[in-house]
């Protein structure tokens, strides 16, 4: 007696209707090998974008690394391809976060934060420290393969260079006037690191964004450092009034010393000048003494006369003034009018 179902089964236990016919089962193989072709033509390539190189594995070992662009590599995962932006300045934050970073390391928690940014000072003061640590990938393979988590000991040791830079010195240093010399020895000796833990990494640079005082004191620390300022302003103003007071009197006091010594020269000049003037005349008057006289004479009124106004020269036995003279004024440009006789001796009005 049958006790077999509708669909029956056959002598293996199997339903009839799960059996393909046999024509079907030629394409089995066929479909497989055509679904692995075509998963390996598609595994084949992989792209590089133009900021990044891709460091290319062969059963997990290093095997090339390769630039940006189209590639070609061994499908199926015989070779695995990890992209790095190795053209992107990439950064790491202590003691806050930029909201909306994609890197998972480039800050930490909000707790964890607040451990990172308190730093002890060298004479035993607590200072919040906020920094920004700027590197570039250098060398992929090392990157991936030196270190298990370069970025995360980047991290470590970006904190523990700031810890000990910032413990070499007093808290005014830190908060004052000691930012650029603290960054730039934070900055030497973060590089020097990274090249002995040949993490693949260049640390282009170490920036500190925010130095303040704990919130308890912040307001005392506000205060001493306005007088500072004030100080420092005062004393700038009181070197500016000295150094334009100071070279102001040396200039009066060289111009003066210069117009001493041109009128010197000049009356020195003037004296020797009438001293040759003198010798040369009395030269003259030795050679012709009446002559040159009558030439003195003659020069001296020519000289004089203009000086006197309007005067008239008249001969001695002169004993009237008939007809009248002319007793307007001399027309303009005429310092006097004069009358010249045969006997020039007497001179009168």
């Amino acid at each position: 007696m049958a006790t077999g179902n509708q669909f029956g089964t056959s002598g293996s236990g199997i339903p009839k209707a799960w059996h393909l016919p046999n024509d079907w089962r030629a394409w089995i193989p066929i479909s497989v090998v055509g679904l692995a072709a075509v998963t390996g033509v598609f595994s084949s390539f992989y792209a590089v974008p133009a900021e990044s190189e891709a460091v290319v594995t062969r059963f997990g070992r290093y095997d090339r690394t390769t630039d940006s662009g189209l590639r070609l590599k061994l499908p199926w995962g015989i070779e695995v391809v990890q992209t790095l932006p190795v053209r992107r300045q990439l950064k790491t934050e202590f003691g806050f976060g930029t909201p909306g970073s994609t890197n998972p390391h480039q800050h930490t928690g909000p707790e964890e934060q607040v451990r990172e940014k308190r730093m002890v000072t060298g004479d035993l003061n607590v200072a919040i420290v906020e920094w920004v640590v700027q590197y570039r990938i250098r060398d992929p393979k090392a990157f991936l393969f030196n270190v298990r988590d370069p970025e995360l000991t980047l991290r470590d040791l970006s904190e523990s260079v700031m810890r000990q830079v910032i413990g070499d010195r007093t808290v005014d240093d830190v908060i004052t006037v000691g930012r650029q010399e603290i960054e730039f020895e934070a900055l030497k000796e973060l590089q020097k690191l990274s090249g002995d833990y040949e993490l693949g990494l260049s640390i282009d640079q170490v920036q500190l964004k925010d130095v303040n005082p704990p919130e308890p004191v912040q307001a005392s620390f506000n205060e001493v450092n306005q007088a500072q300022q004030d100080r420092e302003r005062s004393i700038n103003l009181a070197k500016g009034q000295f150094n334009k007071a100071i070279p102001q009197a040396r200039g009066a006091a060289d111009q003066q010393i210069a117009e001493a010594e041109g009128y010197a020269a000049k009356r020195v000049n003037e004296a020797e000048g009438d001293a040759s003037r003198f010798s040369a005349l009395v030269t003259e008057y030795a050679k012709a003494p009446e002559v040159t006289r009558q030439r003195m004479y003659l020069e001296t009124l020519q000289e004089v006369m203009p000086r006197l106004g309007r005067r008239v020269v008249v001969d001695s036995e002169l004993r009237q003034f008939l007809p009248l003279l002319q007793l307007n004024d001399p027309p303009a440009g005429d310092a006097a009018r004069r009358v010249s006789t045969s006997n020039l001796s007497p001179i009168g009005r």
